[in-house]
């Protein structure tokens, strides 16, 4: 069986995994096989984490919402629960923007609901 030289195809390989890594701590941004385990863990955590990021802002449209109707007399559940009541169909994202930007527009609704 002939010899087989994999010189060039082993570097390339190599410098990709490392270039990856660049940045990583200890042996992780400069051995191989360990750089190879932290790219698949970082794989599994960006996965999880793009799930997460969801959630998070959510939140903080929620905090938003209710920094928004506190002065206006309402609490952020009473607020969403008169929305489906009345039939408003607003996400809180599209809610928590309106009342960041435009706070006469976001008055004009929560006093919409009042009547």
């Amino acid at each position: 069986m002939p010899r087989v030289k994999r010189g060039t195809i082993k570097l390339k390989r190599r410098r990709n995994i490392l270039k990856q890594v660049k940045g990583y701590r200890l042996g992780r941004s400069t051995k191989e096989k360990q750089a190879k385990e932290a790219i698949a863990h970082s794989g599994v955590h960006a996965f999880s984490h793009r799930r997460d990021k969801k959630g998070v802002f959510r939140r903080l449209w929620n905090v938003r919402i209710n920094a928004a109707t506190r002065p206006l007399g309402f609490s952020y559940s009473s607020f969403i629960g008169s929305l489906k009541k009345k039939n408003i169909a607003l996400d809180r994202k599209v809610l928590s923007q309106i009342a960041e930007e435009n706070p006469d527009t976001f008055k004009r609704i929560v006093e919409n609901l009042e009547k």
